[in-house]
C-alpha cells in the first residue's frame, strides 16, 4: 500500500503510517530499529531495494532522505516536504517513508526525521553515496547509534579511508569493511590449523577497491608484520599470501565466487567466497549496534603505512600532498634499499620529513657527513 503526500508535515506522515497499518490489518508495530538512508534520486531505488531485502532479517522503519536540488534561486527559498508512505508488501517486513526535501528544509533534514523515529529503538544512519567527512558530526549522523558509510562509492576511496580514520567515532563503520568479513574468517581459520609464525604478507586486489586496503591494514595491525599491497585486475580482492616459518599460506580467488586455499603439507581445497550483494552487507552491519573496535584499530593503522609499489591513484594523491606522504618503502630508490628487499619481514620505517635522507634525524643537514677528524688533510697549493 502506498500513500502519497505533497507539501506535508511530520505529523501528517505519522497519521498516514497509522492509517496504512490499519488498512492492511496490522496495527501492531513489531519493528526493531529505525534505518535512515541518506541518498540522491539516482541511487534511491537501489538503496531502498537493499534496505527492503535486509528488513527480512531486521524489521525496521526505513526513512529515505532525498535532498532535491532547486533549479532557480526563487525555488531555493521555498521549503516543501513531499512524502511517500509504504506499508505491507511494498515495504518489505517493516514500513518505509520516502522523504523529498526542497528548498531551505534540505538544510534541516534532522528536524524532519526526528519526529518519525521509532520510540525506544536504535537508530542506524546509512549514506549510500556522498557521505560526510565526519559522519558523527553530521546533524543526521548525530541521531544514530550506528553510522554506515561506503568508501567504495567515493570518488577517491583511499583518501576516503584517511578521512574516516581522522574523524572516527565509536559507532562508525564501512560497508567496505563488511565485504572482507569472509576473508578475515577464512584467514583466521587457516592460521589456527598450523603452528607457525607469520613473516610477511602480500594482499592483491583492484586498485580502487578500499576493501583491499582495509584487509591489508587489518593483517598488519594484528600480525605486526610488513604487509605489501599489490594491484591486480580483480574482480575485487584476488589473493592473500602469508609467508610463514612453516611455508606459504595462500588464499586465491580469481572469479569472484570460488577461492582456493593452500596450506603447507595439505592438499589445496576449494572454498566458497562469493562477492556479496549490498543487502547482505547491510544486514550484517545491522546485526551489531555496538562499536566495532577491530575496525577502528585497523582503520587507525593507516593506509600510508602499507608497503609495496604505490598504485597510480596513490601516486597522484601523494604528489599533491608531497613526497613525505608515501611510506619509506615506496620513496627509497632501489639502489639505496638493498637490505629492505632482502628482508621483506622487517617493519616499515617511519617516514622522514621531506628533504631529509631516509633514516637520518629530521632537520639534521649534516647527518651522514664525515666528522672533521675523519676528513683527509687539505694540502695547500704551492705559491
Amino acid at each position: 500500500m502506498k500513500i502519497d503526500l505533497t507539501d506535508t508535515t511530520a505529523s501528517k506522515i505519522n497519521k498516514a503510517l497509522v492509517k496504512g497499518r490499519r488498512a492492511i490489518g496490522t496495527p501492531a508495530v513489531g519493528m526493531v530499529l529505525t534505518l535512515v538512508i541518506v541518498t540522491d534520486e539516482e541511487n534511491a531505488y537501489d538503496a531502498l531495494r537493499a534496505a527492503n531485502d535486509a528488513s527480512r532479517e531486521h524489521p525496521s522503519r526505513t526513512l529515505v532522505v532525498i535532498k532535491r536540488v532547486s533549479r532557480s534561486p526563487r525555488d531555493r527559498t521555498k521549503s516543501r516536504l513531499d512524502a511517500e508512505v509504504r506499508v505491507g508488501a511494498d515495504a518489505g517486513t517493516g514500513e518505509t517513508v520516502v522523504l523529498r526535501l526542497y528548498g531551505e528544509v534540505s538544510d534541516h533534514a534532522q528536524s524532519v526525521v526526528l519526529p518519525l523515529l521509532l520510540p525506544d529503538a536504535p537508530v542506524v544512519v546509512w549514506w549510500s553515496v556522498d557521505a560526510p567527512r565526519d559522519p558523527a558530526g553530521d546533524p543526521l549522523g548525530a541521531l544514530g547509534q550506528r553510522r554506515v558509510t561506503d568508501s567504495y562509492a567515493a570518488e577517491k576511496p583511499v583518501e576516503e579511508l584517511r578521512s574516516r580514520a581522522e574523524s572516527y567515532e565509536p559507532g562508525d563503520t564501512d560497508l567496505a569493511w563488511a565485504r572482507i568479513t569472509p576473508w578475515r574468517s577464512m584467514l583466521a581459520a587457516a592460521l589456527d590449523q598450523i603452528e607457525c609464525e607469520v613473516v610477511s604478507v602480500e594482499v592483491a586486489g583492484e586498485e580502487a577497491n578500499p576493501s583491499v586496503e582495509l584487509l591489508a591494514m587489518w593483517l598488519a595491525d594484528r600480525l605486526h608484520v610488513h604487509v605489501r599491497r599489490a594491484v591486480s585486475a580483480g574482480p575485487g580482492l584476488t589473493q592473500v599470501r602469508l609467508e610463514t616459518t612453516g611455508g606459504p599460506i595462500t588464499l586465491h580467488r580469481s572469479d569472484g565466487a570460488m577461492a582456493t586455499l593452500a596450506l603447507p603439507g595439505q592438499p589445496d581445497r576449494a572454498v566458497a567466497l562469493k562477492r556479496r550483494e549490498t543487502s547482505e552487507l547491510l544486514a550484517e552491519e545491522l546485526r551489531r549496534l555496538d562499536p566495532d573496535d577491530t575496525y577502528a584499530s585497523a582503520l587507525r593503522f593507516g593506509v600510508d603505512r602499507l608497503g609495496g609499489i604505490p598504485s597510480a591513484t596513490q601516486r597522484v594523491e601523494a604528489s599533491a600532498r608531497g613526497p613525505e606522504s608515501l611510506p619509506v618503502r615506496q620513496r627509497v630508490p632501489d639502489s639505496e634499499a638493498p637490505a629492505d628487499r632482502a628482508d621483506a619481514s622487517a617493519p616499515a620505517l617511519p617516514a622522514s620529513p621531506a628533504g631529509s635522507p631516509a633514516g637520518s634525524p629530521a632537520g639534521d643537514s649534516d647527518a651522514g657527513r664525515p666528522t672533521p677528524a675523519q676528513m683527509p688533510p687539505v694540502k695547500k697549493a704551492d705559491s
